[in-house]
């Protein structure tokens, strides 16, 4: 099992299982918008991982606490971006925008994953990678249009969408620096990223409870904690992390336009909405875009294997 985790091949099923974590998200957050406080769910949240996880692994993170120290600017970082923040700022979003424009401002992750890996690391993406990544937009683009290319120029830009702006920024740094963590085992690092998450969102959480907004024990907060803690945290930073470990960033990128195929699913089988032209178009067009994408460049071909052979 371990051996096949080592194989890049796994990252088409990891990467995958984390969107449709995230697509659920989505749902779950909708849902709580303007019940449950954003921060005050996320430090609960990121404080129960972080207490399951030591439970479950303390003895090593205790030998990997040395090496934590070794990088601790990194684990803030990694930190901020890809869990204290992009977590919290999702839900504060959703609570301001719609779900159209989320489909389509969400969208430029990918985008934004490979400029940073670009712009922070000067990685070559080849032109085939970028043309997928063109191609699985243009699927996100006929779902949320549904085939009227002329609803684009309808779209309006809210607080909402400039947060997501923001977010998949943040989001993007994260995936482009997950490189640079230091040398720990994988429930160390998440351990050490829950930690800085709850740090940062303390202060918020504060904030919210001094305006009124508390977090309070009903039904909507025990469905946000439960789902936020097992699925959008565990299984999606897990299998993400170690897909991004396994073909890197800016193929791993891609793979976030499935979420949009998630989301369809989700909508069919829970709000109970219908599968309709649009998205057998839309979904068609973001599987071959993904392919085409997530391929090794010949740049990265060698070093893929060279990191599938390592311990």
């Amino acid at each position: 099992m371990i051996g096949l985790l080592r194989n890049p091949a796994a990252a088409y099923v990891l990467l995958p299982l984390a969107a449709a974590a995230w697509a659920g998200n989505h749902v779950i957050a909708r849902s709580v918008a303007g019940i449950v406080p954003p921060a005050s769910l996320c430090a609960v949240r990121w404080l129960l991982v972080a207490l399951l996880i030591w439970l479950a692994a303390r003895r090593q993170i205790n030998e990997d606490l040395p090496r934590m120290f070794t990088r601790p600017g990194v684990l803030v970082l990694l930190g901020v971006t890809g869990a204290g923040g992009f977590g919290t700022l999702q839900y504060v979003a959703l609570q301001h925008t719609t779900a159209l424009n989320m489909g389509v401002v969400g969208s430029v992750g990918p985008a934004f994953i490979i400029l940073a890996s670009f712009l922070l690391f000067g990685d070559r993406v080849s032109m085939m990678q970028l043309t997928g990544v063109g191609i699985s937009f243009v699927g996100v683009l006929a779902i949320v249009t549904r085939l009227h290319p002329e609803l684009i120029g309808s779209l309006s830009f809210n607080i909402g969408d400039l947060i997501i702006i923001a977010n998949m920024s943040m989001w993007a740094i994260y995936s482009a620096c997950f490189r640079l963590r230091p040398q720990i085992a994988p429930i160390s690092f998440m351990f050490a990223i829950s930690a800085v998450a709850f740090l940062t969102n303390v202060p918020f959480a504060f904030w919210e409870h001094a305006r009124g907004f508390t977090l309070q024990m009903r039904g909507e907060t025990f469905l946000a904690v439960f789902y936020t803690v097992f699925f959008t945290t565990l299984l999606s930073y897990i299998s993400w992390n170690k897909g991004v470990e396994l073909i890197g960033a800016a193929r791993a990128s891609a793979f976030m336009h499935t979420t949009a195929i998630f989301s369809g699913i989700f909508a069919t089988t829970i709000i109970g909405e219908r599968i309709e032209l649009y998205h057998v178009v839309g979904f068609l067009l973001i599987i071959g875009g993904v392919t085409l994408a997530a391929r090794p460049s010949p740049q990265t071909d060698a070093a893929e294997k060279t990191r599938s052979r390592q311990p």
